[in-house]
């Protein structure tokens, strides 16, 4: 018997076989859809917005912009373009009843039929009728001119807060400003409660709490606040899940912050029309510190990953096979800022990844399409090679497409090093090996001597961003090294022969110097020094008391204390060079 050919998936197909999504198909008035719970409220929204705001989109756009991989690992780069023909929303859903004259934010607000009217009353009740218009009027208020008489005729007997007529909505609340709100009516269930939400973001007051908190800043130090100024921003935006980037997003990612601190029970939503990522910041009951962050895109699988395009064509996640098209949803982790710690940058990591199904909107974590080394050693391969054809921004605002000139290839690598510098430092020996093979051979190759001297301030700014990783990636094993070596004899001798090592290796690389490797080797070391078991086992006692080798770790500590001199006075002669230099002019 002949197998039957499945069909092509088209966007109205999706979540077909998902309770909550089938209204999304629906043309008339269904059954009441009732949620009260914030956690099965956001699985409905996330299928009907991948279905209204991802897939229709790509279905109805010959050259919709897919969300490369990459961009959804942090750090997340500025936007490269702005597509003002797709769909981009703000939201609020705050898991309690509105209290109108107390909220922290405006928003005109939309009123509940049932709840003001009651069960049971035709459509014919004046109340209701009352209720429905002025509601109507609400949203035209809000609403562009060209789309008000379609929305008349297709909701002018609709109820537009009942969650069932949410999905319809959606694509004239993609076109109206500001965000929409929902919350529970007096009976526990979800509703539309608002439209043209303004979401307070006090970003100049939380900068500067964060970054006084972090001790980047200091008051009344303005040279300090100059300098640090945009890594606090950049860290501080991070945690929620964005880059500096549009109010839009900056606005929710502080009112998200801010519902957080007060003890809410919300979820807060956003989709730029430059990202095309559905992000969403919620207070899921594993989140302690922060609000839990996840985004929702449709991404392109690499044709490499060949073993992850075998798993999914058999579990048919496809969206377009051809094109190798998925629904991927990442959440992300949180990490306190730690001044100690070489990757102090780290605001975000990824805790998981999985791949929704467009009909049974199950997901799998089976692959791994955004952290794979092989995927990222090759697209680095193809930068020097001249083979990559993507586009990248340099430095936050120049879009570079292609890599067909040095120039290119240069800024590429910039961009390149700079999103993946945490992963470069914290990834395998053997990874790492082939990254310095990569870059070694393109950046010191003989034959580019004479074009990156014609482009010299470009070839240095990446070759300081890869020396910094170089050295970083030195610091990050001497804290490996060092971290507990107090807590017992076994290994202290090796460990300390292994710190110095990479100490006198590091120290022959400061010549291209950088302030916070150098103070985090000062720390490591510092702690080290003054580790109680060692210095009362090894090298307060007498030297007859000492076996053959406690000797050789005292010898060790020793060598130890002398390069820790050495780094201070580099340190030293580093900061008393921009002195001298203002003494002479």
């Amino acid at each position: 018997m002949a197998r039957t050919k499945t069909p092509p998936f088209t966007w109205e197909d999706a979540f077909s076989r998902v309770p909550e999504a089938r209204t999304l198909a629906a043309d008339d008035d269904g059954p009441n859809l009732v949620i009260s719970d914030l956690a099965r409220l956001k699985e409905f929204l996330d299928w009907t917005h991948i279905k209204q705001c991802l897939l229709k989109p790509y279905f109805e756009h010959a050259n919709y912009p897919l969300v490369e991989s990459r961009e959804l690992l942090p750090s997340f780069e500025s936007d490269a373009q702005e597509y003002r023909e797709l769909p981009g929303f703000s939201m609020v859903c705050l898991a309690r009843p509105l209290d109108y004259f107390s909220e922290i934010f405006q928003f005109d607000i939309l009123h509940n039929v049932l709840e003001h009217v009651g069960f049971g009353l035709g459509p014919a009740c004046p109340l209701e009728q009352s209720v429905l218009a002025q509601n109507l009027r609400t949203f035209l208020d809000r609403m562009p001119k060209p789309l008000q008489d379609e929305f008349k005729r297709g909701f002018s007997r609709r109820d537009l807060t009942a969650l069932e007529n949410y999905p319809r909505l959606v694509p004239y609340l993609d076109q109206m400003d500001r965000a929409h709100v929902m919350a529970l009516d007096s009976d526990g269930a979800f509703y539309l409660a608002g439209v043209y939400a303004s979401f307070p973001s006090d970003l100049d007051t939380e900068i500067k709490r964060y970054g006084l908190r972090m001790k980047r800043f200091a008051p009344g130090d303005n040279v300090r606040y100059e300098l640090h100024r945009n890594f606090v921003y950049q860290f501080l935006m991070e945690l929620y899940g964005f880059a500096i980037v549009s109010e839009r997003r900056t606005s929710s990612a502080l009112f998200a912050r801010r519902l957080f601190r007060l003890g809410e029970e919300y979820l807060v939503r956003v989709l730029g029309q430059s990202d095309r990522t559905i992000t969403t910041l919620w207070s899921h009951s594993d989140a302690q510190h922060y609000p839990r962050v996840e985004k929702l895109a449709l991404v392109q699988v690499d044709k490499e990953q060949k073993d992850a395009i075998r798993t999914l064509s058999r579990g048919r996640y496809f969206v377009d096979r051809e094109r190798r098209v998925v629904i991927l949803r990442v959440v992300y982790k949180q990490h306190k800022y730690d001044p100690g710690n070489v990757q102090q940058d780290r605001a975000l990591s990824v805790l998981h990844q999985e791949v929704v199904h467009p009909i049974t909107g199950r997901a799998t974590r089976r692959v791994n399409l955004i952290k794979d080394t092989t995927n990222m050693f090759l697209r680095l391969n193809d930068i020097v090679r001249g083979e990559y054809t993507g586009r990248i921004v340099y430095k936050r605002n120049e879009v570079v497409e292609n890599t067909d000139t040095h120039e290119k290839r240069l800024k590429f690598l910039f961009a390149w090093l700079s999103k993946h510098q945490r992963r470069y430092i914290a990834y395998s020996e053997e990874f790492y090996a082939k990254v310095v093979r990569v870059l070694d051979g393109y950046l010191l190759n003989p034959d580019n001597l004479d074009v990156f001297q014609s482009m010299h301030e470009l070839h240095q700014e990446v070759w300081g961003k890869y020396s910094y990783i170089r050295q970083a990636r030195k610091v990050k094993i001497l804290d490996d090294l060092n971290r507990g070596a107090g807590k017992g004899r076994t290994r202290i001798l090796e460990r300390l022969e292994q710190s110095n090592h990479v100490l006198h290796e590091l120290k022959f690389e400061l010549v291209n110097y950088f302030d916070v490797l150098v103070q985090a080797v000062i720390d490591i070391c510092g702690h080290t020094l003054h580790d109680g078991y060692l210095v009362s086992t090894y090298v307060s006692r007498k030297e007859e008391e000492l076996t053959r080798y406690g000797q050789d770790v005292r010898k060790q500590y020793g060598r130890m204390v002398a390069l820790l001199d050495e780094f201070k006075a580099i340190r030293r002669s580093r900061a008393e060079y921009p002195a001298q230099v203002a003494r002479a002019v």
